[in-house]
């Protein structure tokens, strides 16, 4: 058995990274990319398997990989996932497949199972092959939102025979992919746009600036095609509402980081600039939290995140805690915003008070409680609030043929991923809420398959 040790990803150093926008992480190299396979065990019950929401068959694309078969890996993989060069990149791998790694506690560490994915997707997309397509059935798909459970959903369709048009509110497709997650986390030309120009060379159309509910109507598309499948996200935010959230200088991540991501806005010829203060704090700590605090890192500004609860409760990758440390951001935990201040309509600070960890709340999660006299305000110019976001209103106030939750989620069959309408499925966070691009993905490849068995 191989007894050795998991090894480390290359990454940029701090000090240079913090001064560009360049991918974080470097991945393996082809020989660490064989060390690291050969550390899989390939064990019988393959609980790695059992931790992916799409079921990726872990051990057998791995198996590709330690006999240097990369075109077999390719062709294994991607009979569970379509997007492997973005899941490798962004999907919590140590909160699924790797927690069930037999090796995690007492062989080395898991296997490196988001690095090997990386590695076999980045090679799928410098060696594209040609699209493997069914005769086409006359039917026609609408996909509402170009996001990974529309895309999934999109590619599927497509190598089924469906016609397929995906329909995106940007001038760009590729949803949170492109607009929510920075540059160093997830390249938009060297990995998104090859996997979207993937699905037009299968015949996907895309109509960009397209809003569903305002350019067209879901009624327009049941005039017009066999099933519709709608994408849309979760991209409407949350905030605390505090005194002062009204003040210049205060916005929610979402904005700041689709204006960043999507328009360039931290480039100094940047057609829609975007504010960044000197000392900005972030208010959360998932991994959008982490994503605008690194963006505004990058920026020049000096930041601190504000969280209510301490490190162990951070619901943000280790990785992504790890980096923003190491770029030197600082964390104020166990503290919470009760205000924000200004001057001449201006942010000029954030009142805070102390917080310590109670019983714990509905979640399972250790309820934060104030400790009296413990507030202290911090002096900053601009706050990002990064508190979550939840389905934007436009579908639902737009359409009654299908059912929504209080929540304002769509309310779907969860193994069709049907809604009340038989000829409209949903998925993704439009259906979950916030979530992760794997299980967007896998609600995606569900509905696709459930178009073609009603529809084929």
């Amino acid at each position: 058995m191989n007894t050795s040790a998991r090894h480390s990803v290359s990454v940029q150093p701090a000090e240079q990274r913090i001064r560009n926008f360049d991918e974080v992480s470097l991945g393996f190299d082809h020989a660490t990319m064989l060390e690291e396979a050969d550390r899989c065990l390939h064990c019988a019950a393959a609980p790695c398997r059992k931790g992916c929401p799409v079921g990726v068959d872990i051990p057998a694309f791995i198996a590709r990989l330690k006999e240097d078969d990369l075109d077999g890996a390719v062709r294994t993989i991607s009979l569970d996932t379509l997007l492997p060069a973005i899941c490798g990149r962004v999907c919590p791998q140590e909160k699924q497949c790797e927690a069930l790694c037999v090796r995690k506690a007492k062989l080395g560490g898991s296997v490196a199972i988001g690095a090997l994915e990386r590695y076999v997707g980045d090679y799928a997309l410098a060696h594209p092959a040609a699209p493997a397509k069914a005769a086409e059935n006359g039917k026609k798909v609408a996909v509402v939102g170009s996001g990974p459970s529309g895309l999934t959903c999109a590619a599927d369709c497509a190598a089924a025979g469906f016609d397929v048009t995906v329909f995106e509110a940007f001038h760009k497709a590729g949803g949170v992919l492109v607009y929510g997650i920075p540059e160093f986390r997830l390249p938009k030309d060297k990995v998104v746009a090859k996997e979207i120009a993937k699905l037009e060379a299968l015949g996907v159309k895309f109509r960009l600036n397209t809003v569903i509910g305002k350019t067209l109507t879901i009624d327009d598309l049941l005039d017009e095609y066999d099933a519709i499948f709608i994408g849309t996200g979760a991209g409407l935010p949350k905030f605390m509402g505090v005194p002062g959230e009204n003040l210049n200088g205060v916005g929610s991540a979402n904005e700041f980081l689709t204006r960043v991501n999507l328009m360039k806005a931290y480039k100094s010829d940047a057609v829609t600039p975007v504010y960044c203060g000197k000392n900005v704090a972030v208010v959360g700590a998932g991994n959008v939290a982490m994503d605008a605090a690194r963006t505004a890192r990058r920026m020049g500004a000096d930041v601190t995140i504000v969280y209510r609860r301490g490190r162990d409760e951070m619901p943000a990758r280790g990785e992504e805690i790890d980096h923003a440390e190491e770029e030197g951001i600082r964390f104020e935990l166990l503290t919470n915003p009760v205000e924000i201040t200004g001057e001449n309509g201006k942010v000029s600070g954030i009142r805070c008070v102390r917080m310590q960890l109670g019983e714990p709340d509905a979640s399972g999660r250790r309820s934060p409680v104030p400790i009296e006299g413990s507030e202290f305000e911090m002096s900053v110019d601009q706050v990002i609030v990064a508190l979550g976001t939840s389905p934007n209103p436009l579908i639902r106030k737009s359409t009654d043929k299908i059912e929504f939750s209080r929540r304002g989620t769509i309310v779907v069959d969860e193994e069709t991923m049907g809604t009340s309408n038989e000829k409209i499925y949903a998925g993704g966070d439009a259906v979950t809420g916030a979530a992760t691009v794997i299980l967007a993905m896998g609600a995606g490849r569900k509905a696709a398959a459930a178009i073609k068995a009603k529809l084929v």
